[in-house]
């Protein structure tokens, strides 16, 4: 009997099947040496290769209604330059109006538009200007062009997940209640993430018990789909840290764990120091393109990072080998999975070292880190067959939503579907855990 390829639903080029096997297999065994730290029996968490590759792929399985959805806006894409070819984001708004001033264009413009007037201006142009007015447009590179770039070099150095004790200490007592399936029972996690990564991290940490509240703000609603994907086991509220510091210092003040997916910095421009809040604190980040080098305060996402790093031309080469366009790309949102994974994984690692030392950490990831690592792996096939669509069977439907169900097998669905956005009070309360408990 042929067994069934696990890689079948993540073929491509780079191994992301190793990636994704690999992040979700860190996080089940730092969750197993959370259980022995909590005096619990391991797990012995099964990894079934269907159920990971369908919660990798889960913009393909998600249905509202029974319909799919459309991933990239339509300014979102590729589109040839003057000199070279550019990748844009402007899934978000103010992303969308941001790319159009950069292009010097009206609001109201269309995708013929742009892609005229792109055609217009060098790559290097759109790329500088883009960062200057926080649009988000890279030029699109070789792997080669990547790696000899100092953003490259810096994407490149040091641990996948970074893991940085701080001197700052606090007792941070839980009625923790931990169990076999809920190990992270009584742990207090702030999400103040979006989109893909982080969101993909605290559902992870929610999963296995933790009370997760993830704070929005009000001027910048969230993509309806990303929300409802990676919102489940959680609480949703809004808040505008520029005007709500109090309430979410509150709120900071007794919790575990602190998750942003800020730009490195941009937190305490705000004026949140969470150390100083809440000494001991576990601060666990993902960014684009990491916290040093000259691209570390720059906006990015799992597309653009591929588009700079060279893998979107590995994944083109083989899909345009006769039109050469630059159009591949990894079958999934990988990094941003794979760094929500890894992330996840760091923070239960630094939250039992805490227990032990009493020290606060610092977890950190960027999507050009993982990246990085992606095309160091070895295993590269560049032909191979196109990714398939992950088996249904791995969906979990809650009204008219269905959505990829966890990556663990032993968990069949999480807590409770994301509630309605923004719904619920800026206050800590016991989680209601149901079978689970």
């Amino acid at each position: 009997m042929t067994l069934p390829d696990p890689g079948a639903n993540l073929a491509a080029t780079l191994p992301v099947w190793s990636l994704a096997a690999g992040s979700v297999a860190a996080f089940a065994a730092a969750a197993e040496r959370r259980r022995l730290a909590c005096g619990l029996q391991p797990l012995a968490t099964g990894l079934e290769p269907g159920r990971i590759a369908a919660a990798f792929s889960s913009d393909k399985l998600f249905r509202i209604d029974g319909a799919a959805i459309d991933q990239f806006a339509e300014l979102s894409g590729f589109f040839r330059a003057e000199d070279a070819w550019v990748r844009t984001h402007a899934n978000y708004s103010h992303h969308r109006a941001r790319l159009l001033t950069v292009l010097g264009l009206p609001a109201e413009a269309d995708r013929e538009t742009v892609i005229a007037r792109i055609a217009q201006l060098p790559a290097v142009e759109i790329e500088e200007r883009a960062a200057e007015l926080g649009a988000i447009a890279v030029r699109v590179r070789t792997e080669q062009e990547w790696a000899d770039s100092p953003m490259g070099k810096a994407a490149a150095d040091g641990p996948l997940v970074a893991i940085e004790r701080r001197a700052d200490t606090g007792v941070h007592e839980t009625d923790s209640g931990a169990t076999q399936m809920l190990p992270l029972r009584g742990v207090r996690v702030l999400d103040l993430t979006r989109v893909i990564a982080g969101p993909v991290a605290t559902r992870a940490l929610g999963l296995l018990g933790a009370e997760v509240i993830r704070v929005d703000p009000p001027q910048l609603p969230e993509i309806e789909w990303q929300y409802l994907d990676s919102c489940q086991g959680k609480r949703s509220i809004r808040l505008d840290l520029r005007r709500d510091l109090p309430i979410f210092s509150e709120l900071l003040s007794a919790a575990d764990i602190l998750v942003t997916g800020y730009r490195p910095g941009a937190l305490e421009r705000l004026g949140v120091h969470a150390a100083e809040i809440r000494p001991g604190i576990i601060h666990g980040s993902v960014s684009a393109w990491g916290a040093q080098g000259p691209w570390s305060g720059r906006r990015g996402f799992d597309s653009i990072v591929q588009a700079a790093s060279g893998i979107s031309l590995l994944e083109g080469a083989q899909q345009n080998s006769r039109s050469g366009e630059p159009l591949g790309a990894l079958p999934a949102q990988a990094l941003d999975h794979g760094s929500g994974y890894l992330l996840a994984a760091g923070i239960l690692d630094a939250l039992t070292a805490r227990e032990h030392d009493g020290h606060g950490r610092d977890v950190r990831v960027a999507l050009a880190r993982t990246g990085s690592w992606l095309l160091a792996a070895p295993s590269r096939t560049p032909s191979h067959p196109s990714a398939q669509v992950p088996d249904v069977r791995y969906t979990v439907t809650h009204g008219a939503v269905t959505t990829a169900g966890p990556a663990i097998s032993e968990y069949p669905d999480y807590a409770w579907p994301a509630p309605p956005y923004g719904s619920d009070l800026p206050e800590w309360a016991p989680r209601p855990d149901g079978l689970l408990a």
